[in-house]
């Protein structure tokens, strides 16, 4: 694999620390009596910085949690992977090397070198929460080999962001009102969906949605429920549609020899925990979509900003064109890209439960 450009002064000194880890875990079991107390110091790459998932789930946990239920035998220094200098489409490699021993890996970035991550997260594949749990949960198997086998990783827990959904400034009642629009996207895969129902994707900062609306450069804007509140979106759109376009899912994985350093009662109290972490930031991202939902239509028990706008509930029509979508067009690009072993890997996996079946072409 190619080796990562060269990086800033900072992310260097943060990675000299980082690549010590597993030697000092080895050694830490080695050590004399006298040095028992001495707590074992993780070094971890989280989520990214600034959004609930990392200031209110993954940093208090590391900070706050790890050390006591490790009896103070384990504590950590925790940085968000957009302020740790290194780049997110590197941290399957640099968790594989173990010069990142404990990372945050954004599968949506992994994807372009493992297609196969991207299985879990496909655009329209996931309108719901619930689907998504199912969907996480028959794929998980096959990700924890995929990781082991072919990256030397341990999964250790999958997260997910809230909901990423359409808001528009002029009325629509779902996907086929969209066509002739241009949208801002975050992604290749949502671009592709606007093409092929004939709109046209825009690409703009998050921080330049709210005035690419109001100036009329775009007339929908996909992003967070939440997070389109926290900007302000609820000023310049009218209408917001309910279904998940997709979520942001990443997996938080350790290189299996700095796992396997560490005492087995300390790494099954660590396991024990993110078991407990994962379920917190999944809650999280639910009540997120809802509570952006509640505030962008103005409900009386928003407690953020309340905006007034319309809610375009996912249709019977929004719902067969997905699938049809999904069918023909997203589930063949990916197999694509990803090769014809992962139709026979979707369909022993995915196919049972969600009614759709994957063909090579």
């Amino acid at each position: 694999m190619p080796m990562p450009g060269r990086l800033p002064r900072h992310a260097r000194g943060w990675l000299r620390g980082a690549a010590r880890l597993a030697g000092a875990a080895l050694l830490s079991l080695l050590a004399a009596p006298a040095m028992a107390q001495e707590p074992l110091r993780l070094r971890v790459v989280g989520g990214l910085a600034g959004v609930s998932q990392f200031l209110r789930y993954e940093e208090p946990f590391w900070r706050d949690r790890l050390p006591g239920i490790t009896g103070g035998r384990a504590v950590a220094e925790v940085t968000p992977s957009d302020r740790s200098g290194l780049k997110p489409e590197d941290m399957l490699q640099l968790l594989q090397r173990g010069t990142v021993p404990f990372g945050t890996i954004l599968l949506a970035q992994a994807a372009a070198e493992e297609p196969e991550f991207q299985a879990l997260d496909l655009p329209l594949q996931n309108p719901d929460i619930a689907t998504l749990r199912r969907t996480v949960q028959l794929y998980r198997p096959h990700l924890q080999r995929l990781l082991a086998e072919r990256y030397g990783i341990e999964l250790l827990a999958i997260y997910t962001y809230p909901a990423q959904v359409t808001w528009c400034r002029r009325p629509f009642t779902g996907l086929a009102d969209l066509a002739g629009r241009r949208i801002r996207t975050s992604s290749l895969g949502q671009a592709e969906i606007f093409e092929a129902i004939g709109a046209t994707p825009v690409t703009i900062p998050f921080a330049g949605i709210v005035p690419a609306m109001r100036e009329g450069a775009v007339e929908c804007a996909v992003t967070g429920a939440l997070s389109g509140n926290a900007i302000g979106l609820q000023e310049v759109a009218t209408h917001i549609h309910d279904m998940a376009l997709s979520w942001g899912v990443s997996m938080f994985g350790a290189n299996r020899a700095a796992w396997a350093a560490l005492p087995e009662e300390i790494r099954g109290s660590i396991r024990a925990g993110l078991g407990e972490l994962e379920a917190a930031v999944w809650k999280g991202a639910e009540e997120e979509t809802v509570e952006g939902m509640r505030c962008a239509t103005g409900a009386p028990d928003c407690t953020g900003r309340r905006g007034n706008l319309t809610l375009v509930p996912m249709s019977r029509e929004d719902e067969a064109r997905r699938r049809g979508l999904l069918l023909w067009m997203v589930l063949p690009r990916w197999i694509d890209r990803c090769g014809p072993d992962c139709a026979n890997i979707w369909n022993s996996t995915l196919a049972p439960a969600l009614g759709i079946q994957a063909h090579a072409r």
